[in-house]
C-alpha cells in the first residue's frame, strides 16, 4: 500500500502532504523537544527560529485551509505585536540594560529594554502555538486515541471516554443552532441589547441541556451493549502503527530545533 493511501486509511483526513501519513504521537514526540527548548530560552532569535521552523513544517506538509493561512500569516504576527507591547509594559525597569525610549505614553517610556523583552515572551507564545498545531491540524482524536492505546498501552477506557467527551462539543453546537432556529420562527429570539441576549441564552440552556442528557443516556447505552470495559483489551478497525518515516520525522525535528537554539545562542552571545 502506498503512502497515500496508508494516510486515508490510517487518518481519515485529506492524504497529499506527508503530515497525514505519520503516526499521532510522532507528531507530539517531534516537536516536545522544541517546546521545551522555547521555554529555557532567551532572546528573540531562538523562538523566532522555532516559529518559522513550525510554519515550514506546516505550509510543506499540511493542506492548509484559507482561514489557517490567514491566521498563521496575518493574525499571528498581529498577535504577537500586540503581546510585545502588552508584555513589554509589564517589564521591570529595574531588571532592563537599554533604557533608550523607543515611544512615550504620556510620561511613561516605552524602551528598547522592555520592547526587547516583550517581543521575546511574545514569540516564545507564538513558538508554542505555532508548533503544537502541526499535530492538531492533521490528527484526528480517534486516531490519537488509538495511538495512545496501541503504542503507550494506555487504557481504552480512558482514551475513548475522552473522545467521547470531546465529540459532545461538536454535537451540542449543532442542538444549539436547530434551537435558535426554531425560537427564530416561533418569533421568540427578537429584541436587541444585553437583556435579549440573556433572555434567549436562557431560554435556550433548558432544550440544550435536555439534549446533553438524552445523547448521554444514549451514548452510554450504546457503549454498555457493546460490552465496553468488560475486557482488558479491545480490538481496532484501524491500526496506527510507527514505522521507519516517524522515527526519521522525530529525529530530523529534534535534532534541527536542538541546532537552531544552539546556533541562536551562539549568536547572541
Amino acid at each position: 500500500m502506498s503512502v497515500t493511501s496508508d494516510a486515508a486509511v490510517n487518518t481519515g483526513l485529506a492524504p497529499g502532504r506527508f503530515l497525514y501519513a505519520l503516526n499521532p504521537l510522532a507528531k507530539i514526540a517531534a516537536v516536545l523537544p522544541a517546546m521545551v527548548l522555547v521555554l529555557v530560552t532567551r532572546g528573540v532569535p531562538a523562538p523566532l527560529a522555532l516559529v518559522v521552523l513550525g510554519v515550514i513544517i506546516l505550509v510543506v506538509g499540511a493542506r492548509l485551509r484559507p482561514s489557517t493561512v490567514i491566521a498563521l500569516f496575518v493574525v499571528l504576527p498581529v498577535a504577537v505585536g500586540i503581546l510585545t507591547i502588552a508584555f513589554g509594559l509589564w517589564v521591570d525597569p529595574s531588571r532592563i540594560h537599554d533604557h533608550r525610549a523607543v515611544f512615550t505614553i504620556g510620561a511613561f517610556p516605552f524602551t528598547r529594554g522592555a520592547l526587547a523583552v516583550g517581543l521575546a515572551s511574545a514569540l516564545r507564545l507564538a513558538a508554542l502555538v505555532v508548533l503544537a498545531l502541526i499535530g492538531g491540524l492533521t490528527t484526528q482524536g480517534a486516531d490519537m486515541a488509538r495511538a495512545l492505546v496501541q503504542q503507550l498501552r494506555l487504557p481504552y477506557r480512558i482514551s475513548y471516554t475522552a473522545i467521547a467527551a470531546y465529540r459532545f462539543i461538536p454535537r451540542l453546537r449543532d442542538e444549539l443552532l436547530l434551537i435558535r432556529r426554531a425560537q427564530r420562527v416561533r418569533g421568540t429570539s427578537g429584541g436587541w441589547g444585553a437583556f435579549a441576549y440573556v433572555r434567549r441564552a436562557l431560554a435556550a440552556l433548558i432544550p440544550l441541556l435536555a439534549s446533553a442528557i438524552r445523547h448521554a443516556d444514549r451514548m452510554a447505552l450504546a457503549m454498555e451493549s457493546r460490552a465496553f470495559g468488560a475486557h482488558a483489551s479491545r480490538t481496532e478497525r484501524r491500526s496506527m502503527p510507527w514505522r521507519r518515516r516517524d522515527t526519521v520525522f522525530v529525529l530530523v525535528v529534534s535534532l534541527a530545533s536542538v541546532a537552531i537554539v544552539v546556533a541562536t545562542s551562539a549568536l547572541v552571545r
